[in-house]
């Protein structure tokens, strides 16, 4: 028996069900696989993507010396030009003047290699001794290390190939470097068309965002790097270091590097002074050297760079980490824009969002 309708509440026809909800597909195998393509493309790719980012780079760099030159009412291509001409006469100008400091330091290198060599040999027989004095091997021992010595200079190089391709590929920087700056306007706007109306606009503002950011961090780490190579050429040559012309630039720029800087800017001091050096200077080097760093990490890096890169220091990690596996030498380079990058386009898709609130602070 139907049950009676109740007055002043319309009668309601039986619902059809509700379709069943679709399945949402894992997309993580997807995910997986791209980016294992990625991967596989950069460490195929390296010559080429390095020469591209060290390019972008540079261009960063003298986009202001580009604008005031074309604020003097000179055209952009030759503009572009006097700018590429300005970068090469420096380079060519700090190559002559280490030219002849650098050609001493590469000739005596086996000669501070053996020594270290030697003193590693003590310190081991003496630790030997110290454990096993009955069983000293020390002839045995200094003759096994000092058969399989590792070539520094294949050590600091790994990640460049060979110097012909390396050499071929870095002719290209001066040329992509003026294309760059002469057609960065075209190549911004048809960067902004190839994404849909809706989102132009926020492909312009992080293309705008990354500019800021790449010519913030190089131009704060060229001024932080000049100070801190002034600063450790003077220092050590105070303390009577050989070649600190050379070695002192060289250190000051090392220590630029976050967290690792500090280790790798006291190697070419101790490296060039291992022959002549006591206690108490290893001390005052270890000192200068650590001294500078903090006050770059502390004082430097927030006056210059400020929080352009909103990285926290796990990211930074990881990022030095990767791209130096992935690029040796060249990857510790690139590895702080290159992350920083990343993170922008994070930041202004959605998708991808919580990623980069991984990445930054």
């Amino acid at each position: 028996m139907a049950a009676a309708p109740v007055p002043g509440i319309p009668e309601l026809s039986n619902p059809s069900p509700l379709p069943p909800a679709p399945v949402r597909m894992s997309r993580w195998p997807q995910t997986i696989i791209a980016g294992g393509v990625i991967l596989f493309f950069c460490s195929q790719a390296e010559v080429v993507l390095v020469v591209l980012l060290l390019s972008l780079l540079l261009t960063f760099i003298l986009a202001p010396v580009v604008d005031f030159l074309e604020h003097a009412r000179l055209p952009r291509s030759l503009a572009s030009a006097i700018a590429v001409f300005l970068l090469l006469g420096f380079g060519l100008g700090i190559t002559y003047v280490s030219y002849s400091q650098a050609v001493l330091f590469i000739h005596d290198l086996p000669r501070y290699s053996a020594k270290i060599r030697d003193q590693v040999a003590s310190w081991q027989i003496s630790a030997e001794q110290y454990r096993a004095p009955a069983s000293s091997t020390a002839p045995a021992n200094r003759g096994a290390l000092g058969g399989n010595t590792p070539n520094w200079l294949d050590l600091a190089t790994r990640g460049f190939g060979s110097a012909y391709p390396a050499l071929i590929a870095a002719s290209f920087i001066p040329f992509l470097v003026y294309f760059m700056l002469s057609w960065h306007r075209h190549a911004r706007s048809a960067t902004v068309m190839l994404f849909r109306m809706e989102h132009r606009h926020a492909a312009y503002v992080t293309l705008g965002l990354i500019g800021k950011m790449m010519r913030t961090f190089m131009v704060g780490n060229l001024l932080v790097g000049l100070l801190l190579s002034l600063a450790s050429t003077v220092a050590f040559a105070m303390l009577g270091l050989p070649f600190f012309y050379f070695v002192g630039p060289l250190s000051g720029f090392l220590s630029l590097i976050p967290y690792f800087g500090v280790i790798l800017a006291l190697f070419p001091p101790t490296l060039v002074g291992i022959d002549q050096m006591d206690s108490g200077t290893i001390v005052a080097v270890i000192a200068v050297v650590l001294a500078l760093h903090l006050l770059a990490l502390n004082v430097l890096y927030p006056k210059f760079l400020g929080n352009r890169l909103q990285l926290n220091p796990l990211t930074v990690s990881i990022a030095l980490l990767f791209w130096g596996w992935l690029w040796g030498a060249m990857g510790l380079v690139l590895a702080i824009p290159v992350t920083a990058a990343m993170k922008i386009v994070f930041d202004h898709v959605e998708m991808l969002r919580p990623y980069g609130n991984w990445l930054g602070e």
